[in-house]
């Protein structure tokens, strides 16, 4: 048998990445939702639907600084012709209307007051419309008059003004279930009356990196030393997708150890993410350690996936509160795509956000790519638009250099289990990664 046999083979005896994606994410459920200010909402995924319970504006009022006045008394004043803000004025005799000025209304004012014929009040934006008025006239097409003004144009009837309701109707929906709360939201719920919302809290993620040879950041490893970059990188990660992340550091490939610090996090964590020891080799202490059952602890299964950066991926529970863990590879650029696939999703899904993966595009492939024969490859790519429509995609470096590639990605590009070569001008799926260029 020739070594692309026997490789092909061996992919063939792993578990396709769809099908280890589907059985594992229906194993979670979004997070109780909570009662919140809406200050602090910001960011959350709502848990409901978000009515509005009071119209916005709640009054008819001035959209504009000017006069309020009746549109009748002002039909006989100049036509000014089209206005980008008003429209098209109404035409009439080339002549000024003169109006009583009987009052001023700012944005604080609340006695209600009322028009009479051949007057009018000088308001302020924001402020209550006088009964009666139907058009608010700009201050400049005035003489500014204080006790008297001339009105030299006439605007559109309604022209200034904005109905209560106009914008924001009670019983409108205002957001639905599933959206993120985002700054613009807030103001829209604070202006249709609204304080606290219903939300699926941010995840709480604990990120612990195992293996006897790693050593802290700061200095270059030696022979039998790695420096630890996947817990710092992940924390990151899973910060970027939304959750409040807690990086523990490293942890040695101790067996009570490594179970009694799992253990004691679960007391601070909705998701615990682990990196390393996931494969089979003699020194993969945490996979030996959370495959075997233990009383009221949870397991956790260690599955071989096809997949490209690294196959060995690991999903259960800990703790006796059953706190769900992903178990990631040690290999920097492995864990962050092993993050991409399996974990930024399992945050998705406790956030209550929807869709949960990453938005993808098709792409035209600039430069022709080999991929391994059998696995679903990620690889790091820079995808950009095309002037006329589209988009295009270079892949960057992959394989053992996964790592460096990601560093200058905006997306990843996905090559199937049955692709062995992409060729340039091919197209191709593209996740597209949250990075601005």
């Amino acid at each position: 048998m020739t070594a692309t046999a026997d490789a092909e083979a061996a992919a063939n005896e792993l578990m396709p990445l769809a099908e280890y994606l589907g059985s594992t994410l229906r194993r979670l459920r979004a997070l109780p939702p909570l009662d919140l200010d809406l200050t602090q909402a910001h960011g959350n995924v709502l848990a409901a639907d978000v009515v509005a319970p009071h119209p916005f504006p709640a009054f008819d009022q001035a959209a504009i600084d000017g006069y309020a006045a009746r549109w009748e008394d002002l039909a006989g004043a100049g036509r000014l012709g089209a206005h980008p803000a008003f429209g098209q004025l109404d035409s009439g005799p080339t002549r000024s209307v003169r109006l009583n000025v009987v009052g001023d209304l700012g944005a604080a004012s609340w006695r209600p007051v009322r028009l009479t014929p051949g007057t009018c009040f000088s308001v302020a934006a924001g402020a209550p419309l006088p009964i009666g008025a139907d058009v608010v006239v700009p201050v400049h097409w005035t003489d500014q008059g204080m006790a008297a003004v001339e009105i030299l144009h006439a605007p559109k009837r309604g022209s200034g003004v904005r109905r209560a309701g106009e914008e924001l109707a009670v019983g409108q929906v205002l957001a639905t279930a599933g959206a993120y709360v985002t700054p613009p939201m807030v103001a829209t719920f604070a202006a249709a009356g609204i304080g606290h919302v219903l939300v699926r809290p941010s995840p709480r993620v604990v990120v612990v990196a195992t293996g006897d040879e790693l050593v802290d950041v700061g200095r270059p490893s030696q022979p039998g030393q790695v420096v630890d970059a996947n817990s710092h990188a992940l924390t990151a990660a899973a910060v970027e997708a939304g959750a409040l992340a807690y990086r523990i550091g490293i942890c040695d490939d101790d067996p009570e150890g490594l179970r009694g610090l799992l253990e004691d996090q679960t007391l601070r964590a909705d998701l615990i993410i682990t990196t390393g020891g996931t494969g089979t080799g003699p020194g993969d202490m945490l996979r030996r350690v959370l495959s075997r059952p233990g009383t009221g602890r949870g397991t956790v299964e260690f599955t071989d996936v096809a997949l490209c950066p690294g196959t060995a991926l690991g999903f259960g529970t800990v703790g006796g509160e059953e706190v769900p863990v992903v178990c990631l590879p040690g290999e920097p650029g492995a864990a962050l795509i092993g993050f991409e696939v399996l974990a930024r999703p399992a945050i998705q899904l406790l956030a209550g956000a929807e869709p949960v993966f990453r938005p993808s595009v098709k792409a035209h492939l600039l430069e022709t790519v080999s991929s391994p024969g059998g696995l679903r490859e990620f690889r790091p790519a820079h995808v950009a638009e095309r002037r006329g429509g589209g988009y295009t995609v270079q892949p960057l470096a992959g394989g053992p250099y996964t790592l460096s590639g990601l560093a200058e990605a905006n997306g990843l590009l996905v090559l199937g289990e049955r692709v062995t070569t992409a060729a340039a001008g091919s197209t191709v799926d593209v996740l597209l990664l949250d990075r601005r260029r």
